[in-house]
């Protein structure tokens, strides 16, 4: 009798994820949100929590493990140089790609002549009362009314007074907390108390750590450090089970995560059509050029390299963790599955995969930095300012040293978004506009993420000669 086979993963994921919509909205309709936050949306947390709390031993053990293992530590700066470059190369490529749609479709351009008053002047008001110099010379001031100022002040004071424009400032303010000099990044890397680092997940300090106690092993005689090494292995080995006894259940888990997600972003069908109305046209933008970076842009990088990769097979390959960073919106939480696609069906070696994929989860962000430049100027042109080609060329240089720099900061992507919007003198606080969406944006930039460490992966593999 033959044995039944069994649904792939990624396809299970996927129905998860469709019944999980499903349900939310149901519980939209239904009245059900207070339910399902408080009994199904937790069981999505633990899941979430479970990969996390893997992701740090894992990384931690399979860097020594894999460092360790070198016959020419050399190889390891040349690796480290190869990856650095890589990433940024896709950053830059990648904001520059937003900038093209951002600029071609003009999303936040609108054809309601009172509107786009309302806002500019907003902005001009803004720019006043904070001594920032106003762009492209409109002065609309010059010409408001009175009535019409008294009016965008009470809209100005009442928008501070939402609850996304407090966790706005709630969460720059803890981020300023991390920030400090050009060089703070380096600073970061370096843990002053190390069972801190593990428990904060400061994952470029696990990282580090992990690296100089591979180098240190890898100088030493095998007879002397020999047991060490065998018991990295073989915690190694105990995590990757561990990871793959999580997947086993990981669909009904997706299923409450994503329930419990769609229940918090509105409590009514109109709150949850309000968010999507309103920022549709931005949304869409950002999801083209996500859809290119994945389907377009990585596969083209496999082949410009000569990766032995073919299309079909390398989507099917990654799927499982594509749909499980969807769901998570984490790249560190997805870290554990990611690596055993690219190890396990990619045929990257681990030597390399344990090296670039976590490094990777903590510094690249070509997801993110394309949302940022298209959100940068879909915020500009809501509020009417015309950013000439030379400040939207300050933004593919700021973005891109955003991205490396903000490593290490709590709600790095928001953050990102709040230099890049300061550094062409507009205000940072417009993020609260496209807040609400974000949530959802996250998962899509989160699968962009992983894909491009996958990609990145498979690169210095193919270059690298060990």
């Amino acid at each position: 009798m033959k044995e039944k086979k069994k649904m792939a993963l990624h396809w299970r994921i996927m129905i998860a994820m469709a019944l999980g919509v499903i349900w939310a909205i149901a519980s939209n309709y239904l009245g059900w949100n207070d339910f399902t936050k408080a009994w199904i949306g937790p069981f999505g947390t633990i899941f979430i929590n479970s990969l996390k709390f893997i992701a740090i031993p894992l990384i931690l053990f399979g860097i020594i493990g894999g460092v360790a293992s070198l016959e020419n530590i050399g190889s390891l700066g040349k690796m480290g140089g190869k990856t650095l470059f890589t990433y940024l190369v896709t950053t830059v490529i990648s904001v520059s790609l937003g900038l093209v749609l951002v600029n071609l479709f003009n999303p936040g351009k609108t054809d309601d002549e009172a509107m786009a008053r309302q806002n500019r002047l907003e902005y001009e008001m803004w720019a006043t009362e904070n001594k920032v110099e106003v762009k492209d010379n409109k002065n609309l001031m010059a010409s408001a009314t009175p009535e019409e100022i008294s009016r965008i002040k009470s809209v100005m004071v009442s928008d501070t007074a939402s609850a996304d424009y407090k966790d706005v400032v709630a969460k720059k303010s803890a981020a300023e907390k991390k920030m400090g000099g050009p060089l703070q990044p380096l600073v970061d890397m370096v843990p002053t108390n190390l069972f801190k680092a593990f428990s904060e997940g400061e994952m470029l300090q696990v990282i580090f750590f992990a690296i100089f106690f591979g180098v240190v092993l890898a100088f030493l005689p095998n007879e002397k450090v020999g047991v060490v090494i065998n018991f990295v292995n073989g915690m190694n080995e105990a995590f990757v089970k561990m990871v793959d006894i999580i997947m086993i259940a990981s669909p009904y888990f997706i299923f409450c995560l994503m329930a419990g997600v769609l229940a918090k972003m509105a409590n009514t069908p109109d709150e949850m059509f309000e968010i999507f109305y309103s920022l549709g046209k931005y949304a869409l933008v950002v999801l083209l050029g996500l859809i290119l970076l994945i389907f377009g842009f990585y596969p083209l990088l496999l082949r410009l390299f000569g990766a032995k990769v073919g299309y079909r097979e390398f989507f099917n390959a990654m799927s499982p963790a594509q749909f499980l960073a969807f769901s998570t919106a984490s790249s560190a939480a997805t870290l554990p599955v990611t690596i055993e696609c690219v190890e396990d069906t990619l045929k990257v070696p681990q030597r390399v995969t344990r090296f670039v994929l976590p490094i990777g989860a903590t510094v690249n962000m070509d997801g993110t930095s394309l949302y940022q430049s298209v959100a940068v100027i879909y915020l500009a042109q809501v509020f009417g300012v015309d950013l000439d080609f030379q400040q939207q060329l300050g933004i593919v240089a700021t973005a891109t040293l955003a991205s490396i720099g903000s490593a290490a900061v709590p709600s790095a992507g928001l953050i990102m978004l709040m230099i890049v919007l300061e550094s062409v003198g507009l205000n940072s606080f417009w993020v609260v506009l496209i807040y609400p969406i974000d949530p959802l944006l996250d998962r899509f930039r989160t699968v962009a993420n992983v894909t491009s460490d996958a990609t990145v992966s498979t690169i210095i593999a193919k270059t690298d000669k060990g």
